[in-house]
């Protein structure tokens, strides 16, 4: 039987060619992309109105602080990009402002695309901050305002802050070390919690569907609720039904530890 026009006019040598030709290009691009590797970062100033900044990205490491100086009605952000895309648009990132929210877009897609992208974030005190992440992991660090944190695939890390925390990640671990808050509500879908306070809370409330909890607190007695379907649990901090200090630990699959900080 004669072979079809279409098999002719490629024949099977010019097949194993391409498909070569995209292993190669697989090849050349294995080497994953750091946000790191950039040397000259960009640096913006935002004018911020209000007393909420929210922070809106794709698909980027977020690192955000409170500044130490600088004016109250601006954010400084500076951006890391390393990125590369075969056979497809040059990859691109954008940075925007309105209405005090801030929108951070990493464009980057083709037969092979690598991109890495890092913002770090300078907030004016008194500021409270929303986050709202794609893809990314996300920290804070001295904040005496609310943080209102949300990754979908990250994980959260919050450091030496006093105000109100609401952590969420839908993948990733969360951690809040050496915080003074008197509310804290942490919740990973996929992952372990980690809450480490160094003053005594009103309310900790922890969960995870599928990770261990760990709460260390300061010294005091406490009404504890603390829940495993599949783990261990145990808690030795004083308690009492009675104490306004109320926390709460849940988690389908996983171990919990509530304990008194440094025993």
């Amino acid at each position: 039987m004669a072979r079809s026009a279409s098999a002719s006019a490629f024949p099977r040598s010019r097949v194993i060619a391409v498909a070569g030709a995209v292993v190669a290009l697989v090849a050349t691009a294995s080497g994953c992309s750091s946000a790191g590797d950039d040397k000259d970062p960009e640096q913006r100033s935002f004018a911020l109105q209000g007393r909420t900044l929210t922070v809106d990205s794709n698909e980027s490491a977020l690192d955000i602080v409170a500044a130490e100086s600088g004016r109250p009605d601006r954010i400084e952000v500076t951006r890391w990009f390393q990125g590369s895309v075969t056979m497809g648009k040059d990859p691109k990132v954008t940075w925007s402002m309105e209405d005090d929210r801030l929108k951070l877009r990493v464009k980057c897609s083709g037969v092979v695309a690598d991109c890495s992208a890092r913002h770090r974030i300078e907030v004016p005190s008194g500021v409270s901050v929303v986050v709202r992440n794609g893809d990314g992991r996300v920290s804070a660090r001295g904040f005496d305002q609310a943080l209102d944190i949300r990754s979908e695939d990250g994980s959260v890390t919050v450091k030496d802050s006093t105000g109100p925390l609401k952590l969420h990640t839908d993948d990733g671990s969360i951690r809040a070390l050496g915080v003074r808050s008197q509310q804290v509500r942490a919740h990973s879908e996929d992952g372990s919690v980690r809450l480490e306070l160094a003053s005594v809370p009103d309310l900790v409330e922890s969960s995870s569907d599928d990770g261990s909890l760990t709460i260390e607190l300061p010294k005091e007695t406490y009404r504890v609720t603390a829940d495993s379907d599949d783990g261990s649990v145990k808690v030795s901090v004083p308690r009492a039904e009675s104490s306004a200090h109320v926390v709460s630990a849940k988690t389908q699959d996983g171990s919990i530890r509530v304990r008194v900080a440094g025993e």
